[in-house]
């Protein structure tokens, strides 16, 4: 290859290494475009059980390295908002399912422990066998009720920080 005189060809490069769930990659390599990233060919992304590691690089010299730097920080707190707010959909509902969980065991117990008692307690048996089969029945459904009530709440939470981050993209695609 010639290089004409004058021209230099050399591009000094910075490099950044993300990782992501593999649900969202797509939305993360769309949005670092529109900050000057692009995927590396020379590196191989590394992928994990729900996550995957990809490295990208851009251009030094920038002209609105600066300002394209602060945006992408604008999305990346965008992006850890919408993730935190994915989760908090089944922390809550899963902590209130093994708490039920477990109180239905220890009423189980006691059943069992009144049952074993010499002489057996009959009748204390089967008032505490009934919350505890309520309690190993009910989590399945209290999750799953959990889940929807959380789900309409946040959903329209989620879809306002991704309206954010199309507008800090397209700001900062107009800079490049």
């Amino acid at each position: 290859m010639q290089v004409e005189k004058g021209k230099n060809p050399f591009v000094g490069y910075e490099y950044k290494k993300i990782t992501v769930n593999k649900n969202a990659v797509s939305m993360y390599l769309d949005c670092y475009k529109n900050f000057g990233w692009f995927t590396d060919e020379n590196v191989a992304s590394e992928s994990g059980n729900s996550q995957i590691t990809v490295q990208m690089k851009r251009d030094r010299k920038l002209i609105n390295r600066v300002e394209l730097t602060r945006l992408q920080k604008h999305f990346e707190a965008c992006a850890n908002e919408i993730e935190t707010l994915e989760k908090s959909k089944t922390s809550t509902a899963a902590v209130c399912a093994l708490v039920v969980g477990v109180l239905g065991t220890v009423f189980m117990a006691g059943s069992t422990f009144a049952v074993t008692h010499e002489p057996p307690v009959i009748w204390l048996c089967a008032v505490l066998a009934v919350p505890g089969f309520a309690g190993w029945l009910l989590p399945y459904f209290l999750y799953r009720f959990m889940i929807r009530k959380r789900t309409k709440k946040v959903f329209p939470l989620i879809e306002a920080k991704r309206e954010e981050i199309y507008e800090i993209c397209e700001k900062g695609h107009s800079l490049l």
